[in-house]
C-alpha cells in the first residue's frame, strides 16, 4: 500500500480512534527501537509470517533514515537452504533481553510455545508489543497492544470499518507512520541527478550581461 493509499484511508478513517490508534502504537515502536537499541525482532504465530510487515517496515527504515526500524524475521520453522536472514529460529527469542524489541503479529492465537517465549523475553528485559485480534493472554504480556477490530455488527457504518481495518491494513497503517517522523535517507543517485541538472542548467543559460 503506498502513500496515497494510506493518505485516502486515513481521510475514509477521519472521525474514528483508528489514526490515532495507529500513530500511537507506531510511536511507541519507534521509541523502543530508538538509535542504541538492541535491535526489532518481528515475529508471527506458527501458521502466519508476518513477510508483508517486514517488508514495509524495510523499506520505512532505508526511506526515513531509521535503520533501527528494519526487523529480524523470527520463523517458527526454516527450512533447510534458506538464506541467514531468512533462517532466524524461534530459539533467538531465547536470547532476547535488555534494549531489544518483540513485535509479535498474528490474526490468530499466538499458541503457548510462542507465549511463553513472548514471557521470557519480556522477563528478560525486552521491549513487547502486539499487533493482533486482541488475544488476552498476548495483551497480558505486551507493553502497548493494538487489535483489529471484531466482525462487524449489524450497523452499516461499523460493518464498513471493519472490512476495512482488518490486521493486513493495520499493519499497513502502522508502518506507513513508524516512518514519517524520520529524516529522509540521503540518495547518492538523486544527488548525482541534481548536480547534472543543474550543470545542464548553466551551460544552457545565457550569459550574463557585461555591464
Amino acid at each position: 500500500m503506498d502513500a496515497v493509499r494510506v493518505a485516502l484511508l486515513r481521510e475514509v478513517l477521519a472521525g474514528t480512534e483508528w489514526v490515532q490508534a495507529t500513530r500511537h502504537f507506531a510511536g511507541s515502536l519507534r521509541a523502543s527501537v530508538a538509535p542504541h537499541g538492541g535491535g526489532l525482532l518481528l515475529v508471527g504465530s506458527a501458521a502466519y509470517e508476518p513477510w508483508h510487515l517486514a517488508a514495509h517496515l524495510d523499506d520505512e527504515a532505508a526511506w526515513s533514515g531509521l535503520p533501527e526500524l528494519s526487523p529480524t524475521l523470527v520463523r517458527h520453522r526454516v527450512p533447510s537452504g534458506r538464506p541467514a536472514h531468512l533462517s532466524v529460529g524461534l530459539g533467538r527469542l531465547e536470547a532476547a533481553g535488555r534494549g531489544e524489541t518483540l513485535l509479535v503479529v498474528t490474526p490468530e492465537q499466538p499458541g503457548a510455545e510462542l507465549l511463553e517465549r513472548v514471557h521470557d523475553a519480556r522477563r528478560n528485559g525486552a521491549t513487547v508489543l502486539a499487533l493482533d485480534a486482541g488475544d488476552r493472554d498476548l495483551r497480558a504480556l505486551a507493553h502497548d497492544a493494538l487489535a483489529a477490530p471484531p466482525a462487524a455488527s449489524g450497523d452499516v457504518n461499523d460493518a464498513e470499518v471493519a472490512q476495512d481495518l482488518d490486521l493486513d491494513t493495520l499493519q499497513h497503517l502502522v508502518s506507513a507512520a513508524a516512518g514519517e517522523n524520520g529524516v529522509p535517507a540521503p540518495r547518492r543517485h538523486r544527488r548525482f541527478r541534481d548536480r547534472l541538472t543543474r550543470l545542464a542548467e548553466e551551460l544552457t543559460s545565457p550569459p550574463p550581461p557585461r555591464w
